[in-house]
């Protein structure tokens, strides 16, 4: 266990964040927030863009208060948008769920440095087939939301995280150099449970577009509902 420091979770609703969280608590970090930045471009560098709308209840089936702010998703402006969000809490720390990206990894150090808090990153340089595996073995529950890729089709839209996806990724990261966690962007996730959430998310009515070689599911709907 480690120091019981007060942090902030950077949280977008998917895989890599998620599973960075539940590491944190285990580690024995204090979570007191949990932060998302909502970009008005869906190519941002920094942050998740679909259903990023769905972490109102991301934060409620985990039962931590969430702050939001708002940026355009312009290259290096966005990370002053964070700082803004990040300098007005009562915290020491900002966890996040970086794995590989050293540009993610630097911005967010260079904010926390600048405001003399921690940056944790519970999952940086893991092996990636492990991450996954760990995932099922937590019994998250994460779908594909979007894929952007050559290999993946439409059939992965709403697509689960198991075992048999991780092996089929396996093949696609064989043929095609496709990132097993998808931290180049070649994919996106939401996590509809995990073993810090005290209730699930339920979709009620998604869309899936699609176009060319990508494509992305939109939840039109969505609740909470109690475990079963």
């Amino acid at each position: 266990m480690t120091e019981s420091l007060r942090v902030a979770s950077l949280i977008s609703g998917g895989k890599d964040s998620a599973l960075a969280l539940y590491r944190g608590m285990r580690q024995g970090y204090e979570i007191k927030y949990l932060v998302t930045m909502v970009s008005e471009r869906e190519d941002s560098w920094m942050f998740h863009y679909p259903n990023i709308h769905l972490v109102d209840l991301f934060a409620e089936a985990a039962e931590i208060p969430i702050y939001k702010g708002q940026t355009k998703g312009v290259k290096e402006v966005e990370l002053e948008d964070l700082k803004h969000v990040l300098e007005r809490l009562d915290v020491e720390g900002i966890l996040s769920g970086a794995v590989s990206s050293e540009y993610q990894k630097t911005r967010i150090e260079e904010i926390c440095g600048e405001l003399s808090m921690a940056s944790i990153t519970p999952l940086w340089h893991e092996d990636p087939l492990k991450l996954l595996r760990e995932l099922v073995d937590l019994n998250f529950e994460a779908i594909f939301v979007g894929v952007y890729a050559y290999g993946f089709s439409r059939d992965w839209l709403g697509r689960i995280i198991d075992r048999q996806t991780i092996d089929e990724l396996i093949r696609l990261n064989r043929e095609y150099q496709i990132s097993l966690v998808g931290e180049g962007g070649e994919y996106e996730t939401l996590v509809l449970d995990a073993p810090f959430f005290t209730k699930r998310i339920k979709l009620l009515r998604v869309e899936k577009t699609w176009e060319g070689q990508s494509g992305y599911l939109s939840v039109k709907d969505a609740t909470v509902v109690h475990k079963v």
